[in-house]
């Protein structure tokens, strides 16, 4: 917000506007990377093109600070401000987009992803997942911590360059060291996303409304396939809930079909 008002010389409103327009796509692009990373490119695909995209985000938003070409000029005392023309603020809004794509694929894969390095069937795997979650949250809240004191600081009382500089290098040793790590990862394929899953049981459902599961151990009658071997499922107990989905299950030449 300072940066859009104070550099860029935006009014409130538009700040606000842009602000909370990034803040909510922000907050709904996991729901597509996740379905993404589940169905079609895995989580290692998902999570390098993420944070390719975030980088060139970073680097973006640098530029408009260093460049005083991407930005207006500064304000003359005793003169109106001039806004940004449609070519910086395009520029600027380009590279909020690329944090997005990033943010859309790093937030739902890259606890799952760590999580994927450790068998949990092992005392080994359980307690490297354990480690892991504990320093993955420690980072976390640290680089929150410093993102909120020691780089607010220098884009305040240093300049705006250096102080967007900072996360752009940061984010490009973290690809980096990502990237060179490629050969030793745990890479799990894609199997399908929970969202398709849930969508056929619905379609399943309704084009089964007409059968009427047995009363007794209706459980005995529901299809029950074998889980791929690169999945880690616990299976839950069978109850009475949603009966009626539980038809989407249920093989056709196995029940007695009622009338409408």
């Amino acid at each position: 917000v300072v940066y859009l008002t104070a550099v860029f010389h935006l009014r409130s409103i538009t700040t606000a506007t842009i602000v909370n327009v990034f803040n909510g796509t922000t907050n709904l692009a996991p729901v597509l990377g996740a379905f993404l990373a589940d169905t079609y490119l895995g989580r290692y695909a998902t999570l390098g093109l993420a944070s390719v995209a975030s980088q060139l985000g970073l680097l973006i938003v640098m530029l408009t600070a260093a460049v005083s070409r991407l930005h207006p000029p500064r304000c003359d005392p005793g003169r109106l401000c001039s806004g940004p023309t449609p070519g910086q603020q395009a520029f600027l809004l380009f590279g909020f987009a690329f944090l997005v794509i990033g943010a859309g694929g790093i937030r739902p894969c890259n606890l799952a992803f760590g999580a994927d390095q450790f068998d949990p069937r092992t005392e080994d795997g359980r307690k490297g997942i354990n480690s892991f979650f504990n320093l993955y949250y420690f980072t976390f809240n640290l680089a929150m911590m410093i993102s909120a004191t020691l780089i607010i600081y220098v884009q305040s009382n240093v300049s705006w360059s250096v102080g967007l500089a900072i996360p752009a290098v940061l984010m490009f040793f973290s690809c980096a060291f990502f990237f060179l790590g490629s050969r030793t990862y745990v890479k799990v394929r894609p199997e399908g996303s929970p969202f398709s899953s849930i969508a056929q049981v619905l379609v399943a459902a309704f084009r089964k409304r007409r059968l009427k599961l047995p009363d007794d151990h209706p459980e005995e009658s529901l299809l029950d396939p074998p889980h791929l071997s690169s999945s880690l499922i616990s299976r839950l107990s069978y109850t009475n809930q949603f009966r009626q989905a539980q038809a989407a299950a249920s093989p056709c030449s196995s029940l007695n079909q009622t009338a409408v």
